[in-house]
């Protein structure tokens, strides 16, 4: 893992920018505008100014690692924007959230190991291009010797579960009821686990969930409400899930990948998913204010 590029100076994506820069030959892709604008307005993280190397899509690069922390809106351009870093030896991690973007990659570039993965922990507060994040968090992976050798060598904390799936749809269940239920009451962490009634909706969210992955054929998912749910209780109080950012931010959600992409599983599964088509809606209305 000697050349390593990163797309997305996002929340999570400075967060590893930061980590990696200084670990190998690292480079943040990105286009002339946003280049430009990362120059002027340079990328603070918890206060402290920083600087990368960065490259354009239309340079050439053989890349060992991609690592792709975008939002999902912006995944399209991504896999276009990616095409001349990419070699049959290329691993790709996205970090963007939901159960697709891995497909997505994979279509159009299936020569390359594109690895399941995401983020957990403590959640990174982004403020214009400041982002505040305390360290508590790990990159979910699934077992690939050169990725899991390059992260210890370079320090970041990774765990590979022995059933990937399951772990995918846990996080993808947990964000469902997660995200759009904080933006809709105006919650942070602390607030949603004190409340006893948030649980009981959370678990028929849940449920709509649980009964797709079941669809799918995804196993073992008896202790998903449970690990759900327990799930919150990892979080600090006073965070807040991203989309609740967004909300407050005046950015557009990412309700689509997450509830909108229940329904529209619920749909080709013959699953109704009344629940989270209200959270769709509710969403929908907020972003319009």
């Amino acid at each position: 893992m000697e050349r390593v590029v990163l797309i997305g100076l996002g929340a999570v994506g400075l967060t590893y920018a930061v980590k990696l820069k200084d670990k190998c030959n690292f480079y943040v892709l990105a286009d002339s505008d946003r280049i430009i604008g990362y120059k002027n307005k340079k990328p603070v993280f918890n206060g402290v100014k920083q600087d990368f190397n960065y490259i354009l899509p239309s340079e050439k690069l053989d890349a060992d690692l991609i690592i792709v922390s975008t939002k999902f809106s912006a995944l399209d351009s991504v896999i276009k924007s990616i095409k001349n870093f990419v070699t049959p030896r290329t691993r790709i991690v996205s970090l963007i959230n939901g159960i697709s973007s891995e497909e997505k990659i994979s279509e159009e570039y299936p020569e390359a190991r594109i690895l399941k993965s995401y983020f957990i922990g403590h959640s990174a507060v982004r403020d214009g291009n400041f982002v505040t994040q305390d360290g508590v968090g790990e990159i979910v992976i699934e077992h690939d010797d050169y990725v899991e050798k390059f992260f210890k060598e370079a320090k970041v904390q990774y765990s590979v579960p022995q059933d990937i799936d399951y772990a995918m749809w846990l996080k993808f269940a947990f964000n469902a009821y997660a995200n759009p239920l904080s933006a809709i009451l105006n919650m942070n962490f602390g607030e949603l686990k004190k409340n006893t009634q948030f649980r009981e909706t959370a678990k028929k969210i849940i449920n709509e969930v649980k009964q797709i992955a079941e669809k799918k054929g995804i196993k073992n998912l008896q202790n998903l409400e449970n690990d759900a749910l327990n799930s919150l209780d990892k979080m600090c109080d006073e965070g807040m899930t991203s989309m609740h950012q967004d909300i407050l931010a005046k950015r557009k959600t990412e309700i689509d990948i997450f509830a909108g992409e229940v329904i529209n599983l619920g749909q080709k599964y013959g699953v109704k998913t009344p629940y989270n088509q209200i959270l769709y809606d509710l969403i929908k209305i907020k972003e319009s204010v």
